[in-house]
């Protein structure tokens, strides 16, 4: 047959409809065995309800489950938009090829064997991805757990999960498949459902970048959850992220990524290098991007049901409502912990609170309704705060005791949940006395939580949302003066390795970083003589292209106050790098002013090979390697990103003066991170770069570079 490649989609229909909505679809490799993964994907799409057409392709069976069969897909006599494969690993191209000559739209692969078994399965998998370019074939896959919609005009369960989840307002994106079923069943406990359900597995064809954009556009999914194992394309993810929380009609997307245990950089002797694992730097650019990062599957689903059954708060401002106080104190140091604000409730509040609760009642935040509180107490204190200006979300605590009506109090909480515009989550703490009344809240879309402190972190979450959403981007400021052509004379001419002391520091002034008068002088006569025109006292450092770490061999000395001083130095330099480095090429010593004492800070450059070129900002000198107190951002930057940087790490009330010690120049440190990321991000070529330290003066006092060290590839 001559190969042909697959037709343009019609007008109006998106390129992953074939996948999620198809008017036909073809299972190919089903047995006739119930309790295999090919008949239970056959199956299981039969049972589903499914809306279109389906034909099984089972070579030597005439029929799957009263279905006529097909020897091949290109036997299926009509057409065919969606093919399942579930043939063993070895024989799957020659059925994708089929798929393509027959002018199918779209294929998930189910079955493994592929890159995740080593070698020949990569060739086998890098086949699948050729005939799918080849055919404008959108793939799902391989290795992977199938596709659910739960759109009752399609009603697709084209995977090997044991029951079609419920329909809902939450899309779920995974890469691995056996954390799927576990998924599914955990939500159909707690009666959440989705809107569409994807196992993606290798990635050979549509990826998480893709599937983001069409959820995005998705009518029937307001949430995205994802669980991710390995990023190729951290830029593309980014973009795609923040397409989708930010700008017309946002989405949020709650992520866990796998794998946070640090890994080091390999062997980098640079302190950006050696902090910066793809954890740390995942973490902060998930940050950028407005994804929720989460620690666990808990977390994942404690956020997103408020996310999609609960309305955006105008606050952060919290009002708790319980029968028992000590919960209720509890509840109130995990909502301050996480964020959330306790706000005084208003007289009018108080006295309607009065009214309805008995003398003993706690009538402030948090309002404890008391042990016997019946549900005709529970809605008059929830209506009376819902009703308070001050507040802007609610959380119920409940904790059954003989005389509570737990039903009863669920179902009168579901009809005020009805009428408000504010948000409710709900904590029954206790298992199977309170059962029934989390069944009835459930099956309303009252988000509850089996522990309050759950309850605050998931509200803590939406916060962190509806800030994202509030930020507006700032340019990335374009208009810095630099020098590139500068910079570039020397970047671009030199091979891989660390540059010299001296080429760094041009390097930095072509890009306008403040770098102290200094000169390479390659004799103790020269350094005198120059040291005796920019004053004393000063600095010598030693230039060798063997030499990384200065202090390690002794090559500097500091504080330098006359001529004898400078002499003596640079002869003792020249010892120490003798004996201890002795087939090093020593250069000269740059000698330069010695810097005031102030703020010693890290600026750091590394380019990631998942996210590009990145920018960390931390204490710097020991503080770096002693308490690795940084942060991380993508590069280039912009004025907030750079702003956010330096208020972000842990010692940053150093810099504004703590103690009554005079504040530091912040606004430098904001313009040197800014003139870095535009360095790196004009040449790919630096792989990784310290300004450790940049010593920061007083307010409006600017800063110095002390240290530079550049690496590049």
């Amino acid at each position: 047959m001559t190969q042909t490649k697959c037709p343009e989609e019609p007008a109006g229909r998106d390129r992953l409809d074939a996948i999620f909505n198809p008017r036909s679809v073809a299972v190919l490799g089903v047995t006739a065995t119930p309790g295999t993964v090919p008949y239970d994907i056959f199956y299981n799409i039969l049972a589903s309800g499914y809306r279109g057409v389906l034909y099984p392709v089972a070579p030597g069976k005439r029929s799957i489950s009263a279905v006529r069969a097909y020897r091949y897909v290109i036997d299926v006599p009509d057409e065919v938009d969606l093919a399942v494969i579930v043939f063993p690993a070895s024989v799957v191209d020659k059925a994708l090829e089929q798929c393509g000559q027959k002018g199918i739209k779209a294929a998930i692969i189910i079955s493994a064997g592929f890159r995740e078994v080593g070698a020949e399965g990569a060739k086998r998998e890098r086949r699948i991805r050729e005939i799918c370019d080849h055919y404008g074939i959108a793939l799902i896959g391989p290795n992977c757990l199938g596709v659910i919609n739960t759109d009752p005009k399609t009603l697709l369960n084209a995977s090997f999960a044991r029951k079609m989840p419920p329909r809902g307002r939450i899309a779920f994106l995974s890469q691995s498949g056996a954390l799927c079923t576990a998924v599914l069943d955990y939500a159909r406990a707690k009666s959440i459902g989705f809107s569409k359900f994807v196992s993606f597995g290798n990635k050979a064809g549509v990826t998480e970048i893709d599937l983001l954009d069409y959820l995005h556009r998705d009518e029937r999914t307001d949430v995205i959850l994802l669980y991710l194992e390995e990023l190729r394309d951290g830029r593309a993810l980014i973009d795609a992220a923040r397409r989708v929380t930010r700008g017309d009609n946002p989405k949020p997307i709650l992520a866990i990524k796998a794998g946070r245990t640090p890994q080091g950089a390999d062997a980098a002797s640079s302190h950006t290098g050696s902090l910066a694992a793809e954890d740390a730097i995942c973490e902060a650019v998930f940050r950028e991007a407005g994804i929720i990062r989460v620690q666990s599957i808990e977390d994942l689903f404690n956020s997103a049901i408020l996310l999609a059954y609960q309305p955006m708060p105008a606050g952060n401002r919290l009002a708790i409502v319980t029968n028992a106080g000590g919960p209720g104190v509890m509840a109130t140091d995990a909502a301050v912990s996480a964020g959330l604000e306790m706000p005084p409730l208003t007289r009018r509040t108080t006295d309607r609170l009065r009214r309805a609760l008995p003398a003993s009642a706690n009538i402030k935040n948090p309002v404890d309704v008391i042990g016997d509180a019946r549900a005709d107490r529970y809605v008059a204190a929830l209506e009376a705060v819902l009703a308070d200006p001050n507040v802007e979300q609610v959380l119920v605590i409940l904790t059954p005791q003989s005389m509570t009506d737990i039903d009863d109090i669920a179902r009168g909480i579901v009809r005020v949940h009805a009428g408000t515009d504010k948000p409710i989550a709900c904590s029954f703490m206790g298992a199977s006395d309170v059962a029934s009344g989390v069944a009835i809240l459930q099956a309303a879309h009252v988000p509850h939580y089996a522990m309050p402190e759950w309850a605050c972190q998931a509200m803590a979450d939406v916060q962190r949302v509806r800030r994202w959403r509030q930020q507006r981007p700032e340019e990335v400021n374009g208009d810095l003066a630099v020098d590139r052509e500068a910079a570039a004379a020397i970047l671009e001419a030199l091979p891989a390795g660390y540059l010299r002391e001296d080429q760094a520091l041009e390097v930095l002034k072509a890009y306008g970083f403040p770098v102290p008068e200094y000169r390479l002088c390659r004799s103790a006569e020269e350094a005198v003589a120059f040291a005796e025109q920019i004053g004393f006292p000063v600095v010598l450092r030693v230039v060798s292209p063997q030499i990384v770490h200065k202090f390690d061999v002794k090559g500097v000395a500091l504080d330098l106050g006359d001529a004898g001083a400078v002499q003596e130095a640079y002869q003792g330099i020249m010892d120490n790098v003798a004996r201890v480095r002795p087939g090093a090429e020593v250069l000269g010593v740059i000698c330069r002013t010695l810097i005031p004492p102030g703020h010693e800070v890290i600026l750091g450059a590394k380019r990631d090979a998942v996210f590009g070129p990145t920018l960390m900002f931390g204490l710097g000198g020991l503080f770096v390697a002693v308490f690795r107190d940084v942060t991380f951002a993508l590069a280039p930057i912009d004025t907030g990103t750079a702003a956010r940087m330096v208020r972000e790490v842990k010692a940053y009330s150093l810099l504004e003066g703590a103690r009554g010690t005079e504040p530091a120049d912040v606004r430098e440190i904001e313009r040197c991170l800014l003139r870095l990321g535009r360095l790196v991000a004009d040449f790919p070529r630096i792989a990784e770069l310290d300004v450790n330290p940049l010593i920061v003066g007083p307010a409006g006092k600017g800063a110095q570079v002390a240290d530079v060290r550049i690496r590049v590839d």
